[in-house]
């Protein structure tokens, strides 16, 4: 069994098999190391492990007992990570399969986030490819946060495989031959109001589902904080106002997404089911309806062409997507009740337009300048005439 020591930690490569008939010999090795190692951490790296016996598992448990801490055991192929999952190893340790490595050149792009891109492997698998090479504990949360959502009846993709991608990591999932509502508005034309109807019919699905308790962050919260990163660009009395207004708001333990837009709600079977799950929170339907508006009405704004390179699709759709979204969601024609709700969410949105803008490069060319100022003024507008954001 090889051994390295590198910046404090002690990294073990057992290799093989390790069964009854060398179990007592690699114990030795093991702790001749461990002693010699004088309190450095200890890794596992399992790259070269064929199988493990109980012998040997009593061997890594003796070492955990003695350790008295989680052991990192990397590398580990999947017939040996099935024995450590079938005997509650990976309870006691921190088991970590070897990642697989996959090219999505020349893949088919079908959503882009501001964490990661969405790409489609085959006709049945798709991957989110995340853009920061530290992204593991994101991926993990992710994954996390896709499982609750999952267990309280919500169709969510749920990711089998974390790979790696370049410099990059990537959750993978089964998608079989499936098509966002994205997808499906531009091929069908002709039922963009029988897809918006279906869409916003998940959109209510999505926000009936209650959620437990601390389970996730409130999106109330999250826009209390965004406040604070914005109050270079209001007033303090607008500042003060839009406190007072978000505060306000009852809380609710309903489910929000956070970036509900149509690339991200895949058709599987006829059926709906959402993807892109690093946002999700609990709040108002408001919290989700803000992030709509900002795709399909704020972003190309200002910007010519913005949903044709974004989305795909013409100008002149963000405008018609966007009312007929609220028509259906609250099941109203009448115009003075949409002007009411549409002033709600416009202002939220404009808050959550402007952390946008001012905490990403958005805001360094004469583009995000020019959102920045007419964010200002919407703000500015609608300050005045919105007693309150329950919808």
């Amino acid at each position: 069994m090889r051994t390295t020591i590198l910046n404090n930690t002690l990294t073990l490569f057992p290799c093989g098999r390790i069964d009854s008939n060398n179990a007592e010999q690699i114990e030795r090795e093991i702790f001749t190391a461990v002693d010699s190692a004088n309190g450095a951490d200890v890794v596992i790296d399992a790259n070269s492990l064929e199988y493990i016996s109980s012998a040997g598992l009593r061997v890594l448990m003796k070492l955990r007992k003695t350790i008295n801490m989680p052991i990192p055991v990397i590398n580990v192929s999947r017939d040996v990570y099935d024995i450590f999952e079938t005997t509650g190893f990976t309870e006691l340790l921190d088991v970590r399969r070897a990642m697989r490595e996959i090219s999505v050149e020349g893949c088919e792009i079908i959503g882009q986030g501001f964490y990661g891109t969405v790409y489609r492997i085959d006709s049945e698998t798709i991957v989110k490819v995340y853009k920061s090479p530290d992204c593991l504990p994101m991926i993990q949360n992710e994954q996390r946060l896709a499982k609750l959502a999952f267990i309280k009846g919500v169709p969510t993709a749920i990711s089998y495989d974390t790979v790696r991608v370049g410099d990059s990591y990537g959750s993978v999932f089964e998608l079989l031959k499936a098509k966002s509502f994205n997808d499906l508005l531009i091929t069908e034309p002709d039922n963009f109001d029988a897809l918006i109807r279906k869409y916003v019919d998940f959109l209510k699905c999505v926000h009936s589902t209650e959620m437990d308790e601390g389970s996730l962050p409130k999106a109330k919260d999250l826009f209390l904080s965004y406040l604070d990163a914005i109050r270079s660009y209001v007033s303090d009395e607008q500042l003060n106002r839009m406190h007072e207004l978000i505060s306000g708001l009852p809380d609710d333990l309903h489910l929000v997404h956070g970036d509900i837009h149509m690339k991200n709600i895949m058709v599987v079977d006829n059926e709906p089911m959402l993807i892109d799950m690093d946002t999700i929170s609990t709040g108002q339907p408001i919290f989700d309806l803000l992030g709509l508006y900002i795709s399909y009405m704020a972003f190309p704004e200002d910007d010519p062409g913005n949903l044709l390179s974004f989305f795909g699709i013409p100008d002149e759709w963000g405008k018609r997507i966007w009312n007929k979204i609220i028509e259906y969601y609250f099941d109203t024609t009448d115009e003075k009740m949409i002007s009411g709700i549409n002033s709600k969410i416009r202002l939220l949105a404009m808050i959550r337009f402007l952390y946008i803008l001012s905490s990403t490069k958005l805001a360094l060319d004469d583009l995000g300048e020019k959102r920045i100022r007419r964010a200002q003024e919407h703000i500015a507008e609608l300050i005045g005439s919105v007693g309150d954001l329950t919808l």
